[in-house]
């Protein structure tokens, strides 16, 4: 396989398709053992195994059904040989509903590196889309 724009592009597409199937140990494939992923509500996993442990539950629990929709990654980048990154977006839908709010969006950064002729996510960062008028609105509550 050749180190290219199109396989690092791939990665958060095919997570996205894991998730809607229900497949945690698929949504993480990607990812190199030792890999850190820093959640978007500031908890940092530092191996796949945590990773996959942590998302069954939450996938058996507080996301159970839930489909990650409108995903699109917006760059992907060989910032050197054998290193990457990759930018993704993406919405979480909920059972019964037809389009997620705009607070459940989130953005996510890869870091990748080039191993055994594929390109393994090292870390990964999540983190929410919101507007300026929904952290203003946030922030309000606690002054209030």
């Amino acid at each position: 396989m050749e180190q290219s724009i199109e396989a690092l592009s791939a990665i958060p597409l095919r997570m996205y398709e894991a998730w809607n199937r229900g497949d945690v140990a698929g949504f993480f494939a990607d990812f190199a053992e030792d890999a850190v992923f820093a959640e978007l509500e500031g908890t940092i996993y530092r191996s796949r195994a945590e990773m996959i442990t942590s998302h069954e539950v939450l996938l058996g629990t507080l996301l159970t059904g839930s489909q990650l929709v409108g995903g699109e990654v917006h760059f992907a980048l060989i910032v050197s040989p054998g290193v990457g990154v990759v930018h993704s977006r993406v919405g979480i839908l909920m059972p019964g509903e037809s389009e997620p709010p705009s607070t459940r969006y989130s953005m996510q950064l890869f870091v990748t590196v080039w191993r055994d002729d594929s390109w393994v996510v090292v870390a990964l960062e999540n983190a929410r889309m919101l507007s300026m008028d929904t952290m203003a609105a946030l922030e309000s509550l606690h002054t209030a």
